[in-house]
């Protein structure tokens, strides 16, 4: 089997505000450019208060939006990874005002519905079953859709999904992934996996990978070493493999890296805002040697977040206006010129990497959880020796 390489993709000019300022010219191009650099699979996002404006109704332009955009990628000789009831996104909760629960505040995130920014958070979406009734809808309707389509490489659903809610307990959130896993493949014939990330390993948050994704044909995982907790400083590119270890023993499934990078920092500073950054040569090699690292992992792929730096004209609109090291992530310039780490990635998609096999496990999934939070620092320090 060969090593995937993929991109995670918002436009340039519209960011998250991609199905409203909807613009197929620009994907298109887009899409062609990143089959030219060899890479292989594209995970773009559904955003719900999009596509879901009732529980029971989906909304028709929008279908056909995602439509013109799975063709589009097929065209190019691309795989796709839709990714559902999005939900998180970059340090914002975008959700469908019917989901909202007045008796649950927002939270760490803010929560953005029809663009106007509201004080309640999702309900219980795990186990409420009205809303699991509305995630059905959505999934069979767009499930429906895509069946048989020659670019569906899996769906996701969700994106970091926890920071949305977290599960009363973890047999909650593994009936969800079942319900809706089943939705799918019933709807659509292909495989599902979900959007897990590092705060689901550095804190007990209800989850287990063993249940989780025990529906699911493979784990997908996200980590920054700018966002971890344990790691030595910004550069360490020894987090990301580390995170994959993890997931792929206790998932026991095959792993795909769905999201790793890190923000770009303006000329001469360390820092954009209260995060860590990296100028681009040091994303270049740090990118080259997370792959290293993933590949030696055992994993089957990753995938860079993300395609472009974002228009400096999102600049005052959410989530940018409170973290602007959001617009800087991109492996591609916002003036569309490459990065070095855009030629990283490409290398390494012509070398035709295979997958090797996953390593034995470092922990057992009981041991771990039952170890957190201080033992998390004692088993990367292991780890790294």
């Amino acid at each position: 089997m060969q090593f995937l390489l993929g991109v995670n993709y918002w436009p340039s000019r519209s960011a998250m505000y991609m199905w409203q300022r909807f613009d197929l010219g620009e994907i298109r191009e887009d899409m062609a450019r990143i089959r030219s650099l060899g890479l292989q699979l594209v995970r773009f996002f559904l955003r719900w208060d999009d596509f879901q404006p009732t529980p029971d109704a989906m909304d028709d332009a929008m279908l056909r939006r995602f439509d013109a955009v799975m063709q589009t990628i097929a065209d190019a000789g691309l795989r796709a990874m839709p990714t559902l009831f999005c939900g998180h996104m970059s340090g914002v909760n975008w959700l469908p005002e019917w989901a909202l629960d007045p008796a649950t505040p927002h939270g760490r995130f803010r929560t953005i519905s029809r663009g106007r920014e509201m004080p309640h958070g999702i309900g219980d979406f795990y186990a409420d079953p009205a809303l699991l009734r509305a995630q059905v809808t959505f999934a069979e309707c767009v499930g429906e859709r895509a069946r048989a389509h020659p670019a569906l490489y899996a769906w996701d659903v969700g994106n970091e999904f926890s920071n949305l809610r977290e599960p009363r307990a973890p047999d909650d959130a593994a009936r969800w992934s079942a319900r809706l896993t089943d939705a799918l493949r019933s709807a659509s014939g292909a495989d599902v996996t979900g959007g897990t990330h590092g705060e689901d390993v550095e804190r007990d948050r209800h989850l287990r990978p063993s249940s989780l994704a025990a529906p699911w044909s493979i784990a997908t995982m996200h980590g920054y070493s700018v966002y971890a907790t344990f790691t030595r400083n910004r550069l360490d590119r020894h987090a990301v493999p580390f995170y994959a270890r993890l997931m792929q023993a206790f998932s026991g499934k095959p792993l795909l890296f769905s999201e790793f990078g890190n923000p770009e920092c303006p000329p001469r500073a360390t820092h954009v805002g209260d995060f860590a950054c990296l100028n681009e040569d040091e994303l270049a090699a740090y990118g080259d040697g997370v792959l290293r690292g993933l590949h030696r992992a055992g994993t089957i792929g990753a995938m860079w977040w993300c395609w472009a730096d974002y228009a400096s004209t999102l600049a005052d609109l959410p989530p940018f206006d409170r973290a602007p090291h959001e617009l800087r992530f991109g492996m591609i310039r916002s003036d569309g010129t490459e990065k070095p780490i855009a030629r990283v990635l490409s290398r390494v998609a012509h070398e035709h990497w295979k997958v090797l096999d996953a390593p034995p496990p470092i922990i057992g999934e009981d041991d771990f959880y039952a170890s957190l939070p201080q033992g998390l620092h004692a088993l990367y320090r292991y780890y790294r020796r």
